[in-house]
């Protein structure tokens, strides 16, 4: 019978099998042996001579179940690849988890296969459906801003501003010590600098960070916020007064902020920023979307830049 020694034994199967056999003490073997009393020992337990396997006897997949039920959804919601799934349940849920263990959790949820799950997405003809946005080039910008929670190292609560591109759903994000128009324009101008095409309208809510409509002159075009659009070639537009919905688009991208916000537990604003400025990394990049036939903001992107 083949015996396989682990690399770094230090005994054989003779020595192994002579100690067990032995009437002297563990101190007099383990000097004859060149071996540690630990080693005698824990061979005068054993009943063989054999290593044993490394390998545990169980293998537990590093997920847990509460976040293999996060998973699961993520998947059926978003229909991540296994990939880009595997990005974010390390980024959010688990930095251990392995493509393996999430490749066997999907499986035994009976989730496996993208393509029978966008074939249960498919969706029936609609009755009556509310009127969605024209299609748009890249460049019509919806800006919004959201109150985030005060972190234990911090004296006030800080603002999260969004801009989010209604045609590919780019992303860019920032966080401001107010809400004030001074932080409203120069996010605007930080976005201008950093967007990746052409920017040609951009529209927001009234609040007086943005425009001064109810401020009973207006909206007369000289808002600071206004003027750096006019400055940039952009039409500045406002949604109707008391209709939040018409900028939905950047409202549902905040509504997943709030999830990571709830589903998190941040030590520092420090933590917070970077998680939330990861967390644009992975919607760019790593997050498809419904509307771009499943497909991330940059690839959509990218794919319009080779048709032009």
């Amino acid at each position: 019978m083949k015996i396989r020694l682990h690399a770094n034994a230090a005994t054989t199967p003779r020595i192994r099998r002579e100690i067990q056999q032995s009437t002297d003490t563990n101190r007099a073997l383990a000097a004859r042996y060149n071996i540690s009393i630990d080693t005698v020992r824990r061979w005068r337990q054993r009943d063989d001579v054999n290593d044993r396997s490394h390998t545990r006897h169980r293998l537990h997949t590093t997920i847990t179940p509460a976040q293999e039920v996060i998973a699961v959804e993520l998947r059926k919601l978003l229909l991540l690849p296994l990939d880009d799934l595997l990005v974010v349940v390390r980024e959010f849920l688990n930095p251990h988890a392995s493509r393996s263990g999430l490749d066997r959790c999907l499986r035994r949820h009976g989730v496996s296969r993208l393509a029978d799950l966008r074939e249960q997405q498919e969706p029936a003809p609609a009755k009556t459906a509310h009127k969605g946005f024209k299609p748009y080039e890249p460049g019509y910008l919806h800006i919004d801003y959201k109150y985030l929670p005060q972190m234990p190292d911090e004296d006030s609560r800080r603002y999260l501003f969004v801009a989010i591109d209604r045609a590919t759903r780019w992303v860019y994000l920032e966080l401001r010590a107010d809400k004030s128009m001074r932080a409203a324009t120069g996010f605007l101008k930080q976005v201008l600098a950093k967007v990746p095409f052409k920017v040609h309208h951009v529209l927001t809510d009234n609040d007086k960070a943005f425009t001064d409509r109810l401020s009973g002159r207006g909206p007369t075009g000289t808002h600071p916020f206004d003027r750096i659009c006019s400055g940039a070639g952009a039409e500045h537009r406002l949604i109707p007064v008391r209709r939040p919905q018409t900028n939905g688009m950047v409202e549902r991208f905040n509504g997943r902020i709030s999830e990571v916000l709830q589903t998190h537990r941040f030590d520092s604003r420090l933590d917070l920023e970077q998680t939330l400025k990861r967390y644009c990394h992975l919607y760019n990049h790593h997050i498809p979307q419904k509307a771009l036939g499943h497909k991330a903001p940059i690839q959509a992107m990218r794919e319009w830049q080779k048709r032009r």
